[in-house]
């Protein structure tokens, strides 16, 4: 390990795009996996921001991370980030459509050397649960060490048994003792006996996706493997824009750039190559949450194997994974089965099908249904809205502003608008009156009117909107100030 006058810096960078479609009806395009709490309190998204702010420490010091995250999802990552973090600043790079894993990467290299060092990054995506911290800091902090020398670390998880939705990485023989060992190949996901093979070899691991690199290493291997994207890349971040915390590529540049995968791009090119590529084994308790197996398999188990949450009741049931999140769900007389309930949508499946929920996702997209956008429950910048019921012209919708919070000054060419207060104070702004509400008093907006409501207490304002008129879509909405930044041009 470095000592005091030798500190190796790093540099967290967490990749939190993605959707997640295998965890429906959960997950939505709109409000994707990785923002979901699935164990404990916090997301999968701040759980890997945790695991890697704790690496820092025994030589090693944490930069402040890098998010690469979708545009439309920034507000969700920084809000989450303030909850674990208080008044936070972390910068997010904001990619207009994900381009997958290999010019995100690019991009958070081209920012970490923007700060004037080039430091060792770490890279996770948000999605993966790890049940042991300790372990897991231990075998990240033997990969830091390792890169700072410029050798490319990619992270091997112990298989625990013959996976065929992994790929694996084939080390070299090394010497016991070894923080890692050198990379012979990779092998793509492999058919179910090739994998009882790799797992009985005993020298194969799973490709967890966490890698750790230095920026100036990364940007060299790109540049040779997969010039394309590092043009497109390093155009696009030439042409950046940058609005407080947020960067945001040139979006057309970043947009030219192909998608592709780090692994693809660079990592699988590296054996044999210039570039010298170890691995480091995490025997962590990792698992990338892919599907509803996987969440039933890391969950906490019951004396008949269920793992449920919420308001569920499970009679004569085993093996079961039950998720509910609006309502009573109960079972009785069933094994091993996927459960999930949702204010819209409900799934239950084989627990060894579960891969599959994408088929659904996929029929309704190709019907141009609304479930695999988003929820019934849509968060904002400024909170959230719920809508509760509707039917022919007419909507309703509970919403909550949070303190200090207001939605856009805005109006509507095809409905009018009742709102009732039931918690907090409102401000609301109608044409040219400002009207101060409490609890249990309402006003109404007409249609064509300049509105804004605005939260100027301490606690959460809710209010129920009722909605009427001949057309009631979101995209209804003329804004003409807007504190986030989507007021019309």
């Amino acid at each position: 390990m470095p000592n005091s006058s030798n500190i190796v810096s790093f540099v967290p960078v967490v990749l939190c795009g993605g959707s997640g479609t295998r965890l429906w009806p959960l997950s939505r395009n709109g409000y994707p996996k990785q923002f979901l709490v699935l164990q404990g309190n916090d997301s999968l998204f701040q759980l890997a921001v945790q695991r890697l702010a704790d690496l820092g420490g025994q030589g090693m010091q944490a930069d402040p991370a890098l998010i690469v995250t979708n545009d439309a999802h920034r507000f969700l990552a920084t809000e989450q980030l303030r909850e674990i973090h208080g008044d936070d600043k972390t910068q997010l790079l904001l990619e207009p459509q994900g381009r997958n894993t290999a010019p995100a990467i690019t991009l958070a290299a081209m920012a970490a050397l923007a700060r004037g060092a080039d430091p060792v990054m770490v890279v996770s995506p948000a999605d993966q649960i790890v049940t042991n911290r300790p372990a897991f800091t231990k075998a990240l902090r033997n990969a830091i060490e390792r890169a700072a020398t410029g050798v490319l670390v990619v992270l091997g998880v112990t298989p625990t048994h013959p996976e065929t939705g992994y790929g694996y990485i084939q080390r070299e023989p090394g010497n016991s003792g070894e923080l890692s060992a050198k990379v012979r190949q990779f092998t793509e996901k492999p058919d179910l006996q090739t994998a009882q093979k790799y797992v009985e070899a005993g020298n194969y691991l799973w490709n967890a996706g966490l890698f750790v690199v230095k920026a100036s290493v990364w940007l060299k291997a790109i540049k040779k493997f997969a010039p394309d994207v590092h043009e497109a890349v390093q155009q696009a971040w030439d042409n950046k824009t940058i609005d407080h915390q947020f960067i945001r590529p040139q979006s057309d540049a970043f947009l030219a750039s192909p998608s592709i995968s780090a692994d693809y791009a660079v990592i699988e090119k590296c054996p044999g190559s210039e570039f010298d590529i170890d691995v480091v084994e995490l025997d962590a308790g990792w698992s990338d949450l892919g599907a509803w197996d996987a969440v039933w398999q890391v969950g906490q188990k019951d004396g008949r194997g269920n793992v449920t949450h919420g308001d569920a009741i499970t009679i004569e049931t085993n093996n079961c994974l039950v998720h509910a999140n609006h309502r009573l769900v109960g079972t009785v007389g069933v094994d091993d089965l996927v459960v999930i309930e949702t204010a819209d949508a409900v799934l239950v499946g084989r627990r060894d099908q579960a891969q599959r929920v994408k088929e659904i996702v996929q029929t309704l997209s190709t019907n141009s249904r609304s479930e695999p956008e988003l929820h019934r429950k849509v968060h904002r910048p400024w909170g959230w809205y719920d809508s509760i019921d509707e039917g022919s012209n007419f909507k309703v919708k509970r919403i909550m502003v949070k303190p200090g919070a207001s939605i856009s000054l805005q109006k509507h060419h095809h409905r009018a608008e009742h709102w009732i207060v039931v918690r907090g104070k409102g401000q609301v702004t109608c044409d040219d009156k400002v009207l101060d509400l409490g609890p249990n008093q309402s006003t109404y907006i007409p249609l064509g009117s300049v509105h804004r409501l605005a939260n100027p207490g301490l606690e959460p304002l809710e209010i129920v909107e009722v909605q009427s008129g001949n057309y009631l879509g979101e995209d209804d909405i003329v804004r003409f100030e807007d504190n986030y930044g989507r007021a019309n041009s």
